[in-house]
């Protein structure tokens, strides 16, 4: 019977059940001889945005399979850039991922210590094809995050009582603590902003960008949509075990508190 054909009639239905048993034999026998690889324990494009590594987990193969080792035309490679330059491909610069992958780990010590000392984070990205990714990084981070996936308004921390307004300005921390920016040429009012009120900012930057312009640069490939989606994914992974280091921190003060309260009253 094909595998699209309707079911008629009694025999057809028992000719089916028996099929199925046999199919179910077969595959229980010989399972034991494949592979071990499924859908849910094997790499998939999406798990970039969805399933980021830990920074402890990242790995090369995750970079170059995301495209971060993919630079601009070499004519115009910044000359700032060249340290973090592998070397050159069909005129194109190829971007040095054994420094990509401690300078992404150190920005994520960074976002830890900022979320674990109660800073917040901001995550930009503008490019409609990363919106995405900076609203799921400020999701999975939680409470301490926020994230601008529309174009940065100038002025937003050095005007912000024309934005806020004067009793917002005194009443709410508009200040962030981090700056992180997926595109960074495209948000330069955000980065003199940040430079002006003294905020560490992290960026991705390209062979064409000079990594100067951002406190903590990560070389990559600015304009892959699955390289922001993992740099934003393993920044926000970073930020949230720094939340939980510090509600692990204020539970072992409470506890201690209580303790001590326990033994005076005693």
């Amino acid at each position: 019977i094909p595998m699209d054909a309707p079911l008629k009639t009694q025999d057809d239905w028992s000719e089916f059940q028996a099929a199925r048993a046999t199919d179910r034999v077969y595959l229980d026998h010989y399972s034991q001889y494949g592979s071990a690889q499924t859908r849910d324990n094997t790499w998939q494009p999406h798990h970039s945005l969805h399933r980021p590594p830990a920074p402890g987990q990242l790995t090369l193969s995750a970079l170059i399979a995301a495209g971060a080792h993919l630079g601009h035309s070499t004519s115009l490679l910044n000359q700032n850039f060249m340290p973090y330059a592998y070397g050159t491909r069909a005129g194109i610069t190829l971007i040095d991922l054994d420094h990509t992958v401690p300078m992404l780990r150190r920005a994520a010590n960074l976002t830890r210590s900022v979320a674990a000392a109660g800073g917040t984070v901001v995550f930009i990205g503008t490019r409609p094809d990363i919106r995405g990714a900076v609203k799921k990084a400020s999701e999975r981070m939680g409470v301490q995050s926020y994230y601008v996936g529309d174009k940065w308004l100038p002025g937003t921390l050095t005007n912000r009582q024309h934005h806020f307004g004067q009793h917002t300005v005194e009443t709410t921390k508009i200040i962030p603590d981090l700056l992180v920016i997926l595109n960074p040429l495209a948000n330069m009012p955000a980065i003199r902003e940040a430079a002006i009120e003294h905020i560490p900012t992290i960026g991705i930057i390209d062979s064409n960008v000079d990594p100067r312009i951002v406190m903590y640069a990560i070389p990559a490939n600015d304009e892959s949509t699955r390289t922001a989606e993992l740099v934003a994914g393993v920044l926000s992974i970073a930020g949230r075990e720094g939340i939980e280091i510090r509600k692990e921190e204020q539970r072992r003060i409470e506890a201690a508190r209580e303790q001590a309260s326990r033994e005076y009253n005693s």
